[in-house]
């Protein structure tokens, strides 16, 4: 591993830091605008300037821009006081990797670059009720009439789907064979008649997911990405960026803060963080965050050499989610009677952030992939233990024994 920048990263560290200084809005200029407003401004001033989705190709709205410095980028952008750009997340980290391996030129050139601006936000329909973790259990349905395809049935834990323009969608169009082997994937308008969506409350009180229901929904044969049949292949290309995208570690509660936390209460008159319980579980965090942190590292100097990453995202979802629940959950402990009360104005040091985490945190233990999923794929992939048994392979979807059966 190789933890510095070279002469030519340290270079374009240097040049994105002036540019973020110099250019992120003032609280004047975003003044009035909700979070919405405030994420599309940022991003369409990062888009007209080169700044926006630097890796993809200059035709699509990039610059062409190696892997280590889109990370770089990041890195950078993430110590600049920036509006939230996650409402983009899908459809830049998922929804575009897709259309720009399986789309054709037209489609790519008249969707992406409104990816990269921010002009377009997109939502990513694979979750059914009853598929539980297992995409290709699916059964929402398509039937071909002419140049179009009548889409009917459900899916669940959509992102964003009541503010999404455009969506990605995987639906079964062959009962009758192998389940894998009869999907099909397409993109389509959110708008389009017969689309009703619900949003779900959660235990945040936030409503980030949501229930699409299909109802004779059209969708134009062209809108169709890879060969009728081939769903699953497309599939995954969307799976692998997804997990890309949110693998680096979990998310939410930071080490720093737990500690921050622990030296500002007390525990029987004295700071918390004297305690030899408490430093125990904080030294245990700490080797957790540091293997997160040099696992990445081997992430990063894979793409600096131009290298593809190995499974590191699976191990960092798993480890970091896990972690960042359990380190919410001693916080709250720590705030004693404090800690049941969810109010950003209560504590102006840590604004709920531990509340909040610890009811967000589970959603994320099952986004793209439970931890059971990610289990297996360092299991099967890392370690190359055998694939557990598989009672529907091979045999038609359709016969594949149900709940109700």
């Amino acid at each position: 591993m190789d933890f510095e920048d070279t002469a030519e990263e340290k270079a374009f560290r240097e040049e994105a830091r002036a540019w973020l200084q110099a250019n992120v809005p003032s609280e004047e200029e975003l003044a009035g605008m909700d979070g919405m407003a405030r994420g599309k401004f940022w991003q369409k001033r990062k888009a007209d300037a080169g700044w926006a989705c630097i890796r993809w190709p200059k035709e699509y709205g990039g610059r062409g821009a190696s892997a280590i410095e889109q990370v770089i980028l990041s890195q950078e952008e993430a110590k600049v006081d920036a509006p939230e750009t996650s409402m983009f997340s899908i459809g830049q980290g998922m929804a575009a990797p897709t259309m720009m391996t399986w789309a054709n030129e037209e489609d790519k050139k008249r969707f992406v670059p409104r990816l990269a601006s921010g002009e377009d936000i997109w939502c990513q329909l694979f979750s059914e009720p009853a598929g539980g973790s297992d995409l290709a259990a699916l059964r929402t349905k398509a039937e071909r009439d002419g140049d179009d395809w009548v889409v009917n049935g459900q899916k669940i834990w959509t992102s964003g789907a009541h503010y999404s323009d455009w969506g990605i969608l995987v639906v079964r169009t062959d009962p009758d064979v192998p389940k894998h082997k009869g999907l099909t994937y397409f993109f389509l308008d959110m708008k389009s008649p017969g689309i009703e969506i619900k949003p779900i409350r959660q235990i945040s009180g936030e409503s980030n997911f949501n229930e699409v229901y299909f109802t004779d929904v059209r969708i134009p044969d062209s809108q169709r990405l890879g060969e009728v049949g081939q769903g699953w292949q497309v599939s995954l290309t969307t799976l692998m960026n997804e997990r890309a995208s949110i693998g680096a570690g979990g998310g939410g509660t930071k080490f720093s803060s737990v500690k921050a936390l622990a030296e500002s209460v007390n525990i029987n008159g004295r700071p918390a963080i004297e305690d030899s319980a408490v430093r125990a579980k904080m030294a245990n965090w700490y080797v957790q965050e540091a293997g997160l942190k040099y696992t990445s590292y081997r992430t990063l100097s894979a793409l600096s050499r131009g290298d593809i990453p190995g499974p590191e995202n699976s191990i960092g979802k798993l480890v970091g989610a896990v972690k960042s629940q359990d380190m919410a959950s001693f916080a709250i402990d720590l705030l004693e009677q404090q800690g049941i009360v969810r109010d950003a104005k209560q504590d102006e040091a840590f604004a709920a952030l531990f509340q909040d985490t610890y009811m967000a945190i589970p959603g994320l233990r099952i986004a793209g992939g439970t931890d059971e999923i990610m289990a297996n794929i360092i299991a099967e992939r890392v370690l190359g233990l055998p694939q557990e048994p598989r009672v529907d392979k091979g045999i038609p979807f359709s016969e594949v024994p149900t709940g109700s059966s």
